[in-house]
């Protein structure tokens, strides 16, 4: 069993003890992400990013990923290909070359 098989079970495990699959459609589990990400974002709001609390920012990352993973399971989609998938893409978007030292969008490269 992978990492990610690993995490994705013990998710599912979680959930479906508590008998939570009937909340976990796509579109809630995308509305979670979205509300967990904007906590992630709120613990940096108005700060300089050190001065975040580690321990805060660790719980709502793994919350960002508890959701995408669960999303993923539901979605019948492979994590690991998507992700290596968009590298692929990205790598081709953003060449080295053109991208180096730069936060510009491939469009304006």
């Amino acid at each position: 069993m992978t990492d990610i098989e690993e995490i994705e079970n013990r998710l599912v495990k979680f959930r479906d003890e508590r008998n939570w699959k009937q909340f976990h459609n796509l579109k809630d589990l995308a509305l979670a992400v979205s509300v967990e990400a904007a906590e992630l974002s709120e613990l940096f709001l108005w700060k300089k990013p050190d001065e975040a609390v580690r321990t805060r920012v660790s719980e709502e990352l793994a919350d960002i990923f508890a959701f995408a993973f669960l999303f993923a399971h539901e979605a019948k989609l492979d994590v690991k290909k998507i992700i290596l998938e968009k590298v692929d893409s990205n790598e081709k978007k953003y060449p080295i070359a053109k991208a180096w030292n730069s936060a510009r969008k491939y469009t304006e490269l």
